[in-house]
């Protein structure tokens, strides 16, 4: 048999590199020095002529440290052509990281491979793919995508696009195919022709005419003489009607696009999270995985992207130090994005180390952030003597548009001297609450302070902050006086389990911890806030109910209603009786049982214009095999849900929880979770309830019971054992290997913080997404040094209309880079005002110029457009 034009096997020899896994990070490093070593030998000698270093740039960095030698020869090889890179730095788990994370990862890999860079954008292995993923590779100048899980099973080759139009060619291609052409080392396996024309059978169910990809490689495994094994089955393959030669990938997706399907591309829009056939899992139980990781990146990324990066920008952008402080922490917490990192889905050791990571990234951000701050005048170190008679404190607004909203501020004065007068810059005296937290020797040190420790009395300050300029700051003082003022002080009600916001929404506690809402219309909403636990006998990867189930709501005992001058808070203590563990069949939920003291705090803040609340949930977990979810009814039907994506609001269908078991091996069962950045939504109009929680990204929208609503339904906490198991019923086998994780049991201390709207101001769209960008990055506010009234510094920039996603030094130094999105499906009228003097240029998401994207010029430091639906923009300030 002879092959057509089209068919042939293109094979490209790779490695799928996990960083850390189901070992810790240097146990791979170790082995990856190996890899990079027989690969460099295997290229040198001919036995391969072309590898794939699996589509990260950090495998450069990471065989550097140890061997400079040996990355020289790697990148050796990059250069002639022979050996490729990227286009990733890190190959992250695209749906848990935000989108600027992502953006950062490509402009990381371009710092980091020079011009060697792959032009493909790969991401075979990860758990989904966002819908905003093709505007961000096209953003990089790449037009096309190798994807597996979530795309559609059906199609091999399709056109993928973004909300905002952005497409590229997409190929549907599992990463791991060394069984083709390597023999599996265990009994005798059929001869490599019989399995190559079992490879080809498969492929030509899904693309009769070709051409055909074998990614020959899988998990850590070193290349083996593939030109040698390739020549070997050259004549299997012709008689099989297919020709067949060692490839890369740029080659075959140039091939494949000269040789498209009969029929044409099929064309997939949004996110990639469709069912996948056998062994091509989603593996919807890493969004809940080991929560404390996801909140630890939200808070991280949010450091990096909304505070010190804007105030490097802003006051320091040519300082090399902090540029160099700001690069470092940005590589750190790349380092715990790949899917096995901040999925959770790794071995106890490796989230040990994740933790240790985010800490040195807050440590780096909050150092860069408070240096770019103080050249701006705002000294936030406290120094010598302690205020006894005023002090001062600025409030920062990290957005492009005004803001009003609480603020907390911890204030050090001298032994004896309390707060008894907040003022805001035009001297009125502003309401506050004021909270003494004790006595301490506080230290400070520093490059140009001598160390030095002196008593202190520290006080918290709460208030809202009303009108902080965009990108700029609001100054407070603080009058002392010997004697704090009660009227300041929050005061507690025994007993009390109801309150009335400023509008006019009663709010009332029930025994089970949720929350009754009676709106202004009259509109109630019931169960509000519902706390729901059940058993969990599945993995990392995967919840699995057992079948003989408990679920369990708290019962509270004590509820108290706490008023302060700013702000009305009903604290409801609890009780949660868990379960100890599973049942010794696994099957079921222990008749032992454990309480667990559970804590929610529910405040509404006095005049504050999103008409939300804020809620805490604090509970010391010491159950296993279980999870905490949180429901949010809404009052009528509306068929879909609504969750922020990358830079697009994406609708998703109301769905049940959890799909029919699977009945064949290698399946999955179809779940409703799915993941958001920040926040969610369900209902319509009047009926919209909205839930945002920055570092929570499980969330569905499911039916309710018999009459019911529909329920946004938010995941807490998953305790599980176990990194992967072989014994789930929603997936009928392992995902990785079976080892014991006890600490993904998260026993201890948790705490979640979470935000509501409810009604008409949620109907709307942009609204949405404001109360999702501010709930990400509230203001902060820090006391200064001296008693001088605090400094304003003006950037003289802001956005209206817009959201405002990036404010940061250009890669080349060339003035400052600003993104702005809209995320919702109208066009949105956008101001941005600039100091005079600067010129906006459009630029792609890679900081080159983009001369397809038409803008007004700015003038007299002012530039208005209307944003298209979904629409993302990004600019050079020069």
């Amino acid at each position: 048999m002879t092959h057509r034009p089209g068919a042939e096997v293109h094979v490209v020899t790779h490695v799928h590199w996990d960083r850390e896994w189901y070992r810790p990070f240097e146990a791979f490093r170790a082995r990856l020095v190996e890899l990079a070593e027989h690969v460099c030998a295997e290229l040198d000698t001919g036995r391969i002529t072309a590898f794939h270093l699996d589509g990260q740039t950090t495998v450069l960095s990471d065989i550097e440290e140890l061997r400079p030698d040996l990355a020289g020869r790697v990148r050796a090889h990059a250069a002639a052509g022979r050996l490729t890179v990227g286009p990733w730095h890190v190959l992250a788990d695209n749906q848990l990281v935000s989108g600027e994370n992502l953006i950062r990862n490509l402009l990381t890999a371009r710092r980091v491979a020079g011009g060697t860079l792959a032009t493909v954008g790969y991401s075979p292995d990860a758990f989904g793919h966002p819908a905003d993923l093709p505007r961000i590779l096209a953003g990089f100048g790449m037009d096309t995508a190798l994807v597996w899980r979530g795309a559609p099973p059906a199609h091999a080759r399709f056109r993928w696009r973004s909300p905002d139009g952005s497409e590229v060619f997409a190929v549907n291609q599992a990463y791991h195919a060394a069984e083709v052409l390597w023999a599996d080392g265990g009994p005798p396996a059929a001869p490599v022709g019989d399995r190559l024309a079992t490879f080809l059978e498969a492929e030509r169910t899904r693309l009769p005419g070709g051409p055909w990809l074998l990614m020959n490689g899988g998990d850590h495994l070193a290349p083996r003489n593939t030109a040698e094994r390739v020549t070997a089955v050259r004549d299997a393959a012709r008689r099989a009607g297919a020709g067949l030669r060692e490839s890369t990938l740029e080659d075959f997706f140039a091939h494949a696009r000269r040789n498209p399907p009969a029929g044409g591309l099929p064309l997939v829009e949004g996110e990639l999270r469709h069912p996948g056939d056998r062994l091509t899992f989603l593996l919807p139980g890493t969004l809940s995985a080991r929560t404390h990781l996801k909140q630890a990146n939200a808070a991280a990324q949010t450091l990096l992207e909304r505070w010190a990066e804007p105030a490097v920008a802003l006051h320091a952008a040519t300082d090399p130090a902090l540029l160099a402080d700001l690069r470092h922490a940005w590589d750190l917490l790349l380092h715990n994005a790949p899917h096995d990192s901040i999925c959770g889905c790794s071995v106890d050791e490796v989230h040990r180390e994740n933790r240790v990571r985010y800490e040195r990234v807050t440590q780096s951000g909050e150092h860069v952030m408070l240096r770019a701050l103080g050249a701006a005048g705002l000294d936030t170190r406290i120094y010598g003597d302690r205020p006894k008679e005023r002090t001062s404190f600025a409030v920062l607004n990290p957005h492009g548009f005004a803001h009003t909203g609480p603020v907390t501020v911890e204030l050090l004065t001298a032994p004896g001297r309390y707060p008894v007068e907040v003022a805001g810059e035009d001297g009125a005296p502003v309401p506050f609450e004021a909270e003494t937290l004790g006595e301490e020797t506080a230290f400070e040190a520093d490059l140009d302070l001598l160390p030095d420790s002196r008593p202190s009395l520290r006080h918290r300050i709460c208030l809202l902050a009303r009108d902080v300029p965009g990108l700029g700051s609001a100054a407070y003082r603080v009058r002392l006086a010997a004697n704090p003022d009660p009227s300041a002080a929050a005061h507690t009600e025994d007993g009390q389990q109801e309150f009335t916001t400023a509008d006019g929404t009663v709010v009332t506690a029930g025994d089970d911890a949720s929350l009754t809402l009676r709106l202004p219309d009259g509109e109630l909403l019931t169960g509000l806030g519902r706390l729901v636990d059940g058993g969990d006998r599945g993995d990392t990867y995967t919840y699995d109910p057992p079948s003989r189930d408990r679920l369990v709501s708290p019962v509270v005992r004590t509820v108290r209603r706490i008023t302060s001058p700013v702000r009305t808070a009903l604290r409801l203590d609890a009780g949660l009786t868990l379960p100890a563990a599973l049942t010794g069949d696994r099957d079921g939920r222990a008749e032992d049982t454990v309480t667990l003291p559970l804590r929610v705090t529910v405040t509404s803040w006095h005049g504050d214009p999103r008409g939300a609340l804020d809620w805490t949930v604090e509970l010391d977990n010491g159950a296993s095999d279980h999870r905490l979810r949180m429901h949010f009814p809404t009052g009528g039907p509306a068929g879909r849900w609504t969750g922020d994506g990358h830079y697009a609001l994406v609708e998703r269908p109301i769905a049940p929880d959890l799909g029919p078991l699977p009945d064949r091996p290698g399946h999955e069962a179809v779940c409703a979770a799915a993941p958001v950045q920040s926040i969610g939504a369900v209902g319509r109009g009047a009926q919209r309830v909205a839930v945002a929680a920055a570092g929570l990204p499980e969330m569905r929208g499911i039916p309710g019971g018999t009459g019911a609503g529909e329920e946004l339904v938010v995941t807490l906490l998953r305790a599980v054992g176990w990194l992967s198991r072989f014994d789930l019923r929603t997936r009928t086998t392992g995902a990785g290997p079976m080892l014991p994780t006890p600490e993904a049991q998260c026993h201890g201390p948790q705490a979640f913080t979470l935000t509501t709207a409810v009604g008409r101001a949620m109907a709307d769209d942009h609204a949405l997404a404001q109360l999702a960008a501010t709930t990400r990055a509230p203001l902060r506010a820090w006391q200064l040094r001296g008693d001088a009234p605090a400094p304003r510094p003006d950037p003289g920039l802001g956005v209206q209309g817009g959201l405002l996603t990036a404010l940061k030094p250009a890669e080349d130094g060339n003035g400052l880079i600003l993104r702005v999105s809209n995320p919702t499906p109208a066009p949105l009228p956008t101001v941005l005002h600039a100091p005079r003097g600067r010129s906006a240029d459009a630029c792609r998401l890679d900081e080159s110029a983009d001369p397809g994207t038409e803008l007004p010029p700015l003038e007299g430091g002012r530039l208005a457009w209307t944003m298209p639906p979904y629409a993302l923009v990004s600019l050079r300030l020069s």
